[in-house]
């Protein structure tokens, strides 16, 4: 039965359900829930517990002000889940999954690199092979006009040499591009030293060909002799070779491999190349340094000789170029995670390859394409009695 009391405080009974001692036992007593009335809102059925159930993606949590049957649910903190109800803590995913975004379940991470269809690797493989080519229509320029002044002026072959190798630096930043394999991983960086020592060490023969040409033309000057030996090209040889050892001896020790990173990027695993040895990695870049840093000095030394050999203004430009991108690329890369640390070496070879280009190669363009009444003996030969 239950009872009503009235404001004029009559009662009723209303009859809600029974009980038969001689039914079964499970079937003696029968409540009518329809006929309860309640006390609440839209007459719901009252709940008598402290705290309700805690679904998946949350914990328990014990108040201790509150009875010893509450307590708080509390979301899984990040890359915990749990996936069974009033769980008393979370559980942590597997280093290969991510927990789901009601963290009710673990979930495959995704795999993140820099690719050709991201805008990023987009953008930089275009601009890549934009610059090959240029390089490319650069070289048929010089070879096209190669009996001219301008061309033979510092020796032509360092000029082609340098060329091959830039074009060659632009094609080794699509390398950093794409899913890391281990072959990828093992020489990406190797040939991108390589290929730009051969770049930077032509820049300093062409330097110290300066050094030679001016200095020979003095009276009585012991440096005659150099002129036409093959001085510059031994140099390269002699610079690239260093480079070689440094890479030969990195990949025998510590060479570089594919691996995943599940730290750098929230929910996601970053497929990226170890470099194995970090030192072995800052040797190759400082020693292309050191070489860039010693063409800037000698360079800059020699800025003033006649105009003749005015090139040394263009390398001096060019290696500051050269040396303000590569400085800046350390603090750069340290502060960067994920592809974004690949996009950034990548811009780093692109930027001080284009600089090299541009510096020492555009102004011959400019004089062979646009001003050949620039481009004679007569006019060289002036400008240095002059």
């Amino acid at each position: 039965m239950q009872v009503f009391q009235f404001p004029n405080m009559t009662t009723a009974w209303i009859h809600v359900g029974s009980f038969k001692s001689s039914a079964p036992k499970d079937k003696q007593l029968f409540v009518n829930l329809t006929a309860i009335r309640w006390k609440t809102p839209f007459n719901q059925v009252p709940r008598s517990v402290c705290s309700e159930s805690c679904v998946p993606g949350y914990r328990k949590v014990i108040d201790p002000e509150k009875p010893v049957c509450c307590f708080d649910c509390v979301a899984c903190s990040e890359g915990m889940y749990s996936n069974t109800t009033d769980a008393e803590n979370c559980l942590k995913c597997p280093e290969d999954r991510w927990p789901s975004e009601k963290k009710d379940e673990c979930l495959p991470r995704d795999i993140d690199f820099l690719s050709y269809d991201d805008p990023l690797g987009e953008t930089l493989s275009s601009v890549s092979i934009l610059l090959f080519i240029i390089t490319v229509l650069v070289l048929g320029i010089l070879i096209k006009y190669q009996d001219t002044p301008v061309v033979k002026a510092n020796n032509r072959n360092l000029s082609y040499i340098l060329l091959i190798s830039l074009m060659f630096s632009f094609l080794c930043a699509l390398v950093f591009i794409g899913q890391p394999e281990t072959l990828t991983c093992l020489f990406r960086q190797s040939a991108f030293g390589i290929i730009f020592t051969i770049a930077v060490s032509t820049v300093l023969a062409k330097t110290v060909t300066v050094v030679i040409a001016f200095s020979a033309n003095k009276p009585g000057s012991n440096l005659r002799k150099w002129v036409r030996t093959r001085v510059s090209s031994y140099l390269v040889l002699l610079c690239t070779f260093g480079e070689i050892v440094i890479c030969t001896v990195w990949l025998l020790i510590s060479p570089p491999f594919p691996e995943f990173d599940t730290q750098s990027v929230t929910g996601k695993m970053v497929l990226q190349c170890n470099e194995g040895s970090t030192t072995a990695f800052y040797s190759v870049i400082g020693y292309m340094f050191f070489l860039a840093f010693l063409s800037f000095i000698v360079a800059f030394l020699v800025r003033k000789v006649p105009d003749s050999f005015n090139e040394a203004k263009f390398i001096t430009f060019s290696m500051l170029v050269f040396c303000s991108v590569w400085v800046s690329f350390i603090p750069s890369y340290l502060s960067t995670k994920g592809k974004y640390m690949v996009a950034v070496e990548i811009f780093a070879i692109l930027a001080s390859s284009a600089g090299l280009l541009g510096c020492i190669f555009i102004p011959k363009c400019y004089i062979i394409l646009l001003r050949p009444d620039l481009n004679t003996r007569g006019h060289i030969i002036g400008k240095k009695m002059s």
